[in-house]
């Protein structure tokens, strides 16, 4: 199926397409090699290695005592207020560390006289100090904090990212809110909603170096992405990652977006230098909108809006919810190319409820 990037869709072939639960959704071509995953086309991948969120990611060789060594992972943090007040009836702040899988958790509460970038800093220090590690960047999704987060970041030295990939925060959050800050005594249910990322100014235009010539709604088994995915960690591929439901069956259809273009190495690393948040379809404008960073919204691609491309595009985002917002982005040459040169894990950023 090809959906023009800029224009209406031409290809008769995509009105055969249906992204749905049944093995009659289409799906992009996979790798044949090393080990092919039966009935999928071959997705090789042939971009020279990148580094990247989750490439050649793993547990660094624990530093000598005193040692920060750094690390090319990226942690997630959190610096706000919280529904609680301390004895003195002020509001309670805490700063949140973990990595991408929490295979370690860092909390922290603060006064409300202590909630500046020098007193963050210097807790963060502590953090990296004790694990003897430093993370190449620390994600955060409250823009909000973004002046003070970055001003900490850069006296520890790690770089600060404006992200929606904070799913693994996001859920933290939610957990410490029924097992820490309801049973805290100073807990205020009556608190207002946390700040959180603020949208923009509406969707802008597409600048034409992320532009492809095509695409397609489509769809693979999660065990296709999960082929897909160590292929990103592997570095032959551009992308990046989100940790995964466990529970979701290796046979769950997730739904993506193919694009296809000439240019698809070039495509794909320009879209590495966007933190991708994640694709939705706008069904009065007949877009997809492409969500980056914690702010910014793109007009991806658009379609045009016939029952049969406005029901796709339904069964599309019904799978995706169907999935809790999971979906994926792959780059390629074309619906039959053997290789591809991008993809990306996404996932539709649900905030925490405080």
């Amino acid at each position: 199926p090809t959906h023009a990037m800029s224009a209406s869709i031409t290809s008769p072939a995509v009105l055969s397409a249906r992204v749905a639960a049944s093995p009659n959704a289409r799906r992009p071509p996979t790798r044949r090699a090393p080990a092919p995953l039966a009935p999928r086309r071959g997705l090789t991948p042939v971009v020279a290695a990148i580094e990247g969120p989750g490439a050649g990611a793993g547990v660094a060789t624990r530093a000598a005592p005193g040692e920060v060594k750094d690390i090319a992972q990226d942690w997630q943090l959190d610096f706000c207020s919280r529904p609680m007040k301390d004895e003195r009836g002020k509001k309670m702040w805490e700063l949140l560390i973990c990595d991408e899988t929490r295979s370690f958790e860092h909390s922290e509460f603060f006064p409300n006289n202590r909630i500046n970038s020098v007193e963050l800093a210097k807790a963060i220090d502590r953090v990296l100090v004790a694990r003897g590690e430093r993370p190449r960047r620390f994600k955060f999704f409250r823009s909000q904090m973004q002046t003070i987060i970055t001003r900490a970041c850069g006296e520890v030295g790690v770089n600060p990212l404006p992200s929606r990939r904070c799913q693994t925060m996001s859920r933290w959050l939610d957990e410490r809110l029924e097992t820490v800050y309801k049973t805290h005594p100073g807990y205020d249910g009556s608190a207002a909603p946390n700040m959180g990322f603020e949208g923009g100014s509406g969707p802008r235009p597409l600048p034409d170096a992320l532009r492809g010539e095509s695409w397609a709604f489509v769809a693979l088994p999660l065990v296709g992405v999960k082929e897909e995915a160590e292929q990103v960690r592997a570095n032959r591929v551009f992308g990046d990652l989100l940790e995964m439901d466990p529970m979701l069956e290796d046979d769950a259809l997730i739904p993506g977006i193919a694009v296809y273009t000439r240019r698809a190495a070039a495509l794909a690393g320009w879209t590495k230098g966007l933190e991708l948040g994640g694709i939705s379809v706008d069904f009065d404008m007949g877009t997809l909108l492409l969500d980056t960073g914690v702010s910014d919204s793109w007009q991806y691609a658009r379609f045009r809006q016939t029952n049969e491309l406005m029901k796709e595009a339904r069964e599309w985002e019904e799978v995706k919810a169907a999935v809790n917002g999971l979906h994926f982005l792959a780059i390629q040459t074309d619906e039959d190319a053997e290789t591809t040169d991008g993809f990306w894990i996404l996932q539709d950023f649900t905030q925490a409820q405080i």
